[in-house]
């Protein structure tokens, strides 16, 4: 490709939970001639199909579909290595002439890719056993307490339970003396502004929840729960991000005969409105500059989303990124 030649926009499409992405992404990539990346930090995991809501096999052989269902759940699949899979395949995409998209709830691989990562040191392994140690006989809140006392900011970011994003901060604060916030106010987009358009979904809310308790009914049909008696078999450590998907603490709860299979789908549906709520919050907080679309019709958003894109002849040439 020329070094000048005009090379296709990245399409990015966040929103909350059950909001609608991946119909959208599958609709443009037929329609404009597009490829889709995963931008959901759940849906990497190949374990949990059903229950991270992935493309189903029949959507995938609709259009191609990347980083989907990659990672092992007894591995960790941090931003950073998100970030650098999702560069390459960008660069894969636009060198075939196509059109890459973006979709995905996990508003920290939006951020950078947009905004930049920081260079933040690798886990020490002494200080992460000692932290993991004390989260089996203190708690996640405990360690939550403390980074709230040490780095508010940060502690006001996460929920309590959070462990793998707790574990994360009071590993920063102790290798580095700063905050993850203070190390990433000073990043360089990995993506320049003009190539990219961001689509932020924000449906009504009160129809957003009911569609939440609907499909998670529907997963319970298709073996969600099933699902998760797999990966208990295992006995994975509590602390990997796969442990903590929506709806599958509680459904691990059920298999150990704490919860009937009522009360973990309504503990389950519960976490993830909350969830889908934090999602807004997000949007609305680091996301100021994407298109807001809040029509829930998939061919106003097919329309919405592709006006975003150059018209034949403009575009971002490789020389600007």
């Amino acid at each position: 490709m020329h070094p000048r030649q005009p090379i296709p926009r990245a399409v990015l499409i966040m929103g909350p939970t059950a909001s609608g992405k991946s119909a959208l992404a599958l609709a443009l990539a037929e329609r404009l001639g597009g490829e889709i990346v995963n931008a959901d930090s759940m849906q990497v995991y190949r374990d949990f199909r059903v229950l991270t809501a992935r493309p189903s096999p029949e959507e995938e052989a609709r259009a191609p579909h990347h980083l989907f269902g990659h990672v092992d759940a007894g591995e960790v699949c941090s931003v950073g290595r998100w970030l650098g899979e999702a560069l390459a395949a960008i660069a894969a995409i636009r060198a075939r002439g196509a059109v890459p998209i973006l979709a995905g709830g996990t508003g920290l691989y939006f951020k950078a890719l947009t905004q930049g990562l920081a260079d933040i040191p690798a886990a020490d392994p002494a200080l992460r056993e000692h932290l993991r140690q004390r989260y089996a006989s203190e708690g996640a809140p405990a360690l939550h307490a403390e980074l709230a006392r040490r780095e508010p900011g940060a502690a006001a970011r996460l929920e309590p339970n959070d462990f793998p994003r707790i574990l994360r901060a009071l590993e920063v604060l102790e290798t580095t003396g700063e905050s993850i916030g203070a190390l990433q106010a000073h990043t360089i987009p990995a993506l320049a502004r003009d190539a990219w358009a961001g689509v932020a979904l924000a449906p009504p809310r009160e129809a957003l929840y009911a569609t939440i308790d609907a499909r998670f009914d529907a997963m319970l049909a298709q073996g969600a729960l099933e699902e998760v008696r797999a990966i208990a078999a295992r006995g994975l450590d509590p602390a990997l991000p796969v442990m903590k998907a929506h709806g599958a603490p509680a459904l691990m709860a059920h298999l150990r005969g704490e919860l009937s299979l009522a009360q973990a789908a309504e503990i389950a549906k519960r976490d993830t409105r909350r969830y889908a709520k934090r999602q807004f919050t997000w949007m609305a907080g680091q996301m100021g500059d994407w298109t807001r679309v809040e029509e829930v019709g998939l061919e106003a958003r097919v329309a919405a989303a592709a006006s975003l894109l150059p018209l034949r002849g403009e575009g971002v040439s490789e020389a600007d990124g």
